[in-house]
C-alpha cells in the first residue's frame, strides 16, 4: 500500500484533502511550509496524525481561504489559526497565523511526507515550533505530551539539536 493510500484510509478521506490543499496553494501562489507533527515525520520515523499544521505567507491567507471555500471546505477562524475542514475527511488542516512562524517559510525545503512532496520547515524550525507548543501551558496536557514526544523524536534522529533546547525541556527528556 502506498503512503498516500494509507494516509487516506487513516484520515477516512473520501477526498484527497492534502492534494487539494497543495493544489490550492499552487493556484493562489501562496508560499508555505509544513510545521507540527507531520513535519516531524519528514525528519524522524513517521507517526500518523489527523492534524496538518502549516504556515502560509500571511498576505495570502485570505486568498487561500476564499479558494478553499470555493472548493467546499469549511473555514473557521481562531485567535492564532484558521482551520480548513471537510465533511469528506477526518484530516484537520490548521493554518498557523502566529507571526513567529512566518520566517520558517524562507528556510523551508521540499521533502516527502507520507507520500506527498511539499515544503517543510527546516528541522531546527520544526523543533522550535514544537518547543513553543510544549511551553504553551494553555494547551491541553495531552497535546503538550505529544509535543514533548515529537521533540524527543527529532532529538533522537538529530542528536546535535539537544544543545538548542531550553534546560527545562532537556530535563524532561532525561526522565
Amino acid at each position: 500500500m502506498h503512503s498516500q493510500t494509507f494516509f487516506q484510509k487513516v484520515t477516512n478521506g473520501k477526498i484527497d484533502l492534502v492534494q487539494l490543499l497543495l493544489d490550492l496553494l499552487a493556484e493562489t501562489g501562496a508560499d508555505y511550509c509544513l510545521i507540527g507533527g507531520l513535519a516531524v515525520n519528514a525528519y524522524a520515523e513517521p507517526v500518523v496524525s489527523l492534524d496538518l499544521d502549516i504556515v502560509v505567507t500571511i498576505d495570502n491567507i485570505d486568498r487561500l481561504c476564499a479558494a478553499a471555500i470555493n472548493q467546499g471546505l469549511e473555514v473557521v477562524t481562531f485567535e492564532h489559526s484558521v482551520n480548513l475542514n471537510s465533511p469528506k475527511s477526518d484530516l484537520r488542516i490548521q493554518l498557523q497565523t502566529d507571526l513567529r512562524y512566518q520566517n520558517f517559510i524562507a528556510r523551508s525545503i521540499a521533502k516527502e511526507v507520507l507520500g506527498y512532496r511539499m515544503k517543510v520547515a527546516s528541522v531546527s524550525d520544526v523543533l522550535q515550533g514544537k518547543v513553543w507548543a510544549y511551553q504553551d501551558t494553555a494547551r491541553r496536557k495531552s497535546k503538550r505530551q505529544k509535543d514533548l514526544a515529537d521533540i524527543m523524536r527529532l532529538v533522537e534522529t538529530n542528536p546535535g539539536l539537544i544543545e538548542t533546547l531550553p534546560a527545562g525541556i532537556k530535563e524532561e527528556l532525561e526522565k
